[in-house]
Formats: structure tokens, sequence, C-alpha cells
């Protein structure tokens, strides 16, 4: 009899440190989820399309990139495929006139066009490149300071369902005050990553766009096809990831 008070004394004793070590581990697991990212991280990559340089590179990051594909040119169809076959997310990289005296793209969009060819030239280019979520200015520091063609162009996007992100290479862009007059989706550069082509620069302005991110809960930054760009971001986005902080497309962060 006091053998058997023993053993059902054991068995009720096991049975509670079993149940003291599952509901341990579910309050660990929902501690985790509960955790909120330090701050979500958009990375773009402008000007796709020239060359296949460095596709390689992009294959070896495995965090979420949004890719900028310029139109029409010979690599722009193959590489939209590989990018989105790598999960990337696609946008078109609209080639639009700059104040600025650059050599421009072939159909760039200029402010002395009527409505009738800015809305060919975009239909063309959307039907060059596959994937496409989104559009941004290419250059276009003329165009996103004009009212007209700037609306033209995100209401065009709004029809397609694509969100319009503005590169803001002016301070004077009058494409924020536009989204929200226009109720597109919309999102707007924080940070240019390489302006200088050093890897010492363009991970310095990395960590400017973490200290962005973590400030005002999100941030975005560009950078471009260019391989010092991708090797530091192949190198230092492990390290955002592993600080807290969550890789995102523009889309998820575009209101």
């Amino acid at each position: 009899m006091k053998k058997k008070l023993i053993i059902t004394i054991a068995l009720i004793l096991s049975l509670f440190v079993f149940i003291a070590v599952i509901l341990t581990s579910v309050d660990r697991r929902l501690t985790r989820k509960a955790v909120p990212a330090k701050g979500r991280i958009a990375i773009v990559i402008d000007d796709w399309g020239y060359n296949l340089n460095n596709l390689e590179i992009a294959k070896e990051i495995k965090q979420p990139l949004t890719c900028a594909i310029l139109p029409n040119l010979n690599n722009s169809r193959l590489l939209a495929q590989e990018l989105h076959n790598l999960g990337f997310e696609i946008i078109l990289h609209l080639p639009m006139e700059p104040k600025e005296k650059y050599r421009l793209e072939r159909n760039t969009i200029r402010v002395s066009m009527d409505d009738g060819e800015i809305r060919n030239i975009l239909d063309r280019d959307l039907a060059s490149i596959l994937f496409v979520k989104g559009i941004s200015n290419h250059m276009g520091s003329r165009i996103t300071e004009d009212a007209r063609v700037s609306a033209l162009i995100m209401s065009e996007a709004k029809k397609r369902k694509l969100y319009f992100l503005d590169s803001f290479v002016t301070a004077k862009s009058a494409c924020p005050l536009l989204a929200r007059k226009i109720k597109v989706r919309f999102a707007k550069r924080d940070i240019f990553l390489d302006n200088l082509d050093d890897p010492s620069y363009i991970k310095g302005q990395i960590i400017k766009l973490r200290d962005l991110a973590k400030k005002n809960g999100q941030a975005i930054g560009i950078g471009h096809d260019r391989k010092n760009t991708l090797v530091a971001l192949k190198e230092t986005i492990p390290q955002l990831i592993k600080a807290g902080y969550k890789l995102v497309f523009v889309s998820e962060v575009a209101k």
C-alpha cells in the first residue's frame, strides 16, 4: 500500500513537472513572437538592365530586395525573370527628364510630351518587364517637380494597382502631395547608399539607414546595380537581421 502511494505521488509530481515544462516552452514561444522588430528596412537596387555582371552576387543575398529595372534594354526581360525567380520584388525604373544635362535613355518621358505620348511610353515600358509591382523614377528631377506629368504617371500606376516610389532626386518634388490627392500607394526614398562607389562609404550609409529605421520604424534606402554595393549588402544584411531589424519589400511600406 505504501509502495503504491509513493508511486502515485511520484507520477503526480512527474505530471506537474511535465506540464510546467510545456507551459514554459509555450510562454517562451509567445514571448519571442511578441517581440517587435527594431525597424523595417526596404532596400532598392536601381538601374538593372545594362548587363548581367552582378546577378551572381545578388543570388547570395537571401533577404528581400526591390529591384528597379530599366525598360527596353537587352537584358531587361531576362533580369526581371531571374530576379523574380530569386524571390525579389520587381519594379519599373521609368526614365524621366532631369534638370541636369545627362545622357538620356531611349523614350525618356519629358515635360514637353502630351498625355497620349506619356501613356504610350508607359504602356510599352511596362510591357517590356514582367512581374512589375510598382514604378520608380530614373533621374526625373524635372518631371517630379511638374504636377501635370507626375499626376498622370501616378494616376496610371493607380489604375494598374501599382505603387509609386519617389526616388526623391529633388527637394521640390511634387509627388508626396500629389500621391495623397490621387490616393495611389506611395513611398519615398530616405537615403542613397552609394553616391560614392566605395565599400566603406556604402556600409556607413547602411548604418545611417538602420538608425533611421530604428527612429521612425521604417526606412527606404536606394543603391545601384554595382559590385561594391551588392557585396556590402551581402555582408551587412545578416548583421541587420541579427540586430533585430526586418528586411521588407517596398510594397510592404508603401501607403
